[in-house]
């Protein structure tokens, strides 16, 4: 009896300082994805008179500097913290931002995508591995499928309402839904700094007593050492799902529109899909208890690549239905896969490492933008939206081998304590 008592005390302190760990992430989580302009700015670049090509470009060349800034932007979070790294960011997308709605010209554009490639190559990693790292302070990292699926779910959900209101507030004017955006991350930015302390790599080694050194001295040979075959598809088959799944979701504006739907309708269902898929995070933990990333990651490509495929038959309705419906499953994968990625890189090092996925997954996904664009505007956006479901399910084939042998993801270098218990 008294060890069951221990064992309940126990698991209400690590609970309790779990909490006070997310609370602000979760403050920050709902601030930083309050963007009004994510739902109509496809509609937003139209109406500055771009061409599909051209907004085609700006996304890929959004991606493609997100990737090649992750590398250095990772392992500055690295040294100089990952707090910092976030905040600046997050302060420099809300600069492109209202660069955005106040200059119209498509060579400024070109220069403000690349200023919002870095601001968003500086958030990502960061966020992740200081929420990690915290979270491996405070001995609570068996709860970070849990504890990520919230977090996801909560600026998933902020994303939908803050779509429904850019809609409305368009109607007002394309200022005010810009400027609202920046205003709402200069918020998240005051949160985290005021809520959330700072934590560098080295900072992080101090937790495991500098057990996982092994002598790695830069990012470089901790990827090498990581770097199995099966992480390395892993790698690629999650950026190539993220290559289909964003673009997917960006150019349905584009695709609803032809199909007939007005604008304020495009919003609405965007929004409607950003709610679905900030919902189904939620079911992460179980479906990783219960399934595992094995299986679930070519579920969700063959979920991405029928709802592709419904898109191209040209019927709005079709659309919408697969939109809602299918577009939310790969969410719960990418919870799940970045769960492992967290356990298969050392602390040291988190932020580089994350970084160098996520240059991968960024390069991906500008070059998914390009090659969708030009497929919407040569078959048209139907037929190119079920052309595209060829990526998916190319990944899909990818990670056949993986699947069937069962090879190992992680070399389990580190291993957090709570976890070891388990």
């Amino acid at each position: 009896m008294t060890g069951t008592t221990e064992a309940l005390g126990g698991s209400a302190a690590v609970d309790g300082a779990a909490r006070s760990v997310t609370r602000p992430f979760y403050v920050y989580a709902v601030l930083a994805n309050t963007l009004f302009q994510r739902g109509v700015f496809v509609l937003f670049l139209y109406h500055r008179g771009f061409s599909v090509g051209q907004v085609a470009l700006l996304q890929t060349l959004l991606y493609l500097v997100s990737g090649l800034a992750e590398l250095p932007t990772g392992v500055i979070a690295d040294r100089i913290g990952r707090r910092a790294s976030i905040v600046i960011g997050q302060m420099l997308i809300a600069g492109c931002l209202l660069g955005q709605v106040a200059f119209s010209n498509y060579w400024v554009f070109l220069a403000l995508f690349i200023g919002q490639g870095v601001g968003m190559a500086c958030v990502s990693g960061s966020d992740t591995a200081l929420l990690y790292d915290l979270l491996v302070r405070r001995g609570a990292t068996a709860g970070y499928v849990k504890i990520k699926s919230r977090f996801t779910m909560l600026g998933t959900v902020a994303s939908g309402a803050a779509i429904v209101l850019g809609g409305q507030l368009q109607q007002i004017s394309w200022g005010v839904v810009y400027v609202g955006s920046a205003a709402c991350l200069v918020l998240a930015m005051v949160v985290l700094m005021s809520g959330v302390p700072e934590i560098r790599g080295a900072d992080a080694v101090d937790e495991h007593g500098g057990a996982e050194e092994h002598g790695d001295a830069t990012a470089w040979r901790a990827m090498l050492r990581v770097a199995t075959p099966a992480l390395v598809t892993l790698v690629v088959v999650s950026g190539l799902m993220h290559a289909t799944l964003t673009p997917y979701i960006i150019f349905t504006q584009k695709t609803l529109s032809d199909q007939g739907a007005g604008t304020a309708s495009v919003s609405v269902v965007v929004a409607a899909g950003f709610f679905a898929g900030g919902l189904t995070p939620l079911l992460s933990d179980r479906a990783d208890r219960r399934i595992g990333y094995r299986v679930i990651v070519p579920v969700s490509l063959l979920t991405l690549a029928v709802a592709l495929g419904l898109s191209g038959l040209g019927l709005v309705w079709v659309t919408i239905a697969a939109f809602l419906v299918l577009a939310g499953i790969p969410e719960i994968t990418a919870v799940i896969v970045d769960n492992v990625f967290n356990e298969a890189v050392p602390s040291r090092h988190r932020a580089s490492l994350l970084s160098m996925i996520a240059f991968v997954e960024s390069a991906l996904i500008g070059i998914g933008y390009l090659v969708l664009g030009a497929l919407m505007g040569g078959l048209g956006s139907s037929a190119g939206m079920a052309t595209y479901a060829a990526v998916p399910l190319l990944a899909c084939l990818l990670w056949l081998p993986v699947l069937f042998r069962g090879a190992r993801v992680t070399t389990e270098i580190e291993k957090p304590a709570d976890q070891e218990a388990s």
